[in-house]
């Protein structure tokens, strides 16, 4: 998936430095403008707002078509995020490791976002053999309806659910360190807008847990992905 920057007004490398910096250290935009500015390049926040509402998203897609199975055994959890005032979900899951596997925003916290967010992580890393949730019964009936369709498929071997909270503390850890860096943005003003700068933060974060090429630079292992 090769990420097109026919049209902007901008040099790809200025557009995705900028993109880069935004998602990985947490400034304001009105920060980020003057850091630019500071290297030459005059640029309104709400240029940058646009830049990341469009490619953050794109970059993190880039990185889901080439993502390989990887963790059978998975601790899964969600957090509250705040869209134009309203409380929307980010959906997470890790391997035991602590390896990012999938994210997902969704307007709803209910057992169809649940069952969705399941089946589109085990589309991208393969069969889990064991889920690790809290006590959310949304969370619960979407690993059963998971476990339904498998069985449906010939799969007789039903994915284990543990439900012990505890375990969960590496993904809930995983959360305080999304929130920090949304902090700095002061809302969102649209889901769409949300989920694609939360896809890309999500996705900076693997970068800094040494996920992809480590012997490049965070940058260089961003670009990377765009293809």
């Amino acid at each position: 998936m090769t990420i097109s920057f026919k049209g902007a007004h901008f040099p790809k490398d200025v557009i995705l430095y900028a993109v880069f910096f935004y998602l990985r250290y947490g400034v304001s935009n009105r920060d980020l403008e003057e850091i630019m500015a500071e290297r030459g390049v005059e640029l309104d926040h709400a240029t940058l707002n646009r830049w990341v509402s469009r490619y953050a998203g794109l970059v993190a897609d880039a990185w889901r078509h080439k993502k390989r199975p990887t963790d059978r055994s998975r601790r899964m959890d969600e957090t509250y995020v705040k869209v134009k005032g309203e409380w929307v979900y980010l959906y997470g899951a890790i391997g035991k490791h602590g390896k990012t596997l999938d994210f997902m925003l969704s307007e709803r916290r209910n057992k169809a976002a649940a069952t969705k967010f399941f089946a589109c992580a085990l589309e991208m890393n393969g069969f889990a053999r064991k889920i690790v949730i809290d006590k959310s019964g949304a969370n619960t009936a979407g690993i059963k309806a998971i476990n339904k369709m498998l069985k449906g498929f010939g799969d007789p071997i039903p994915i284990e659910m543990v439900r012990q909270k505890y375990l969960n503390n590496i993904i809930e850890q995983e959360h305080r360190f999304i929130k920090r860096r949304i902090r700095p943005m002061l809302g969102f003003r649209s889901f769409d807008s949300a989920a694609s700068a939360l896809a890309g933060i999500e996705l900076v974060n693997m970068i800094r847990k040494g996920q992809f090429t480590p012997e490049l630079s965070p940058f260089q292992q961003f670009v990377q992905l765009v293809g």
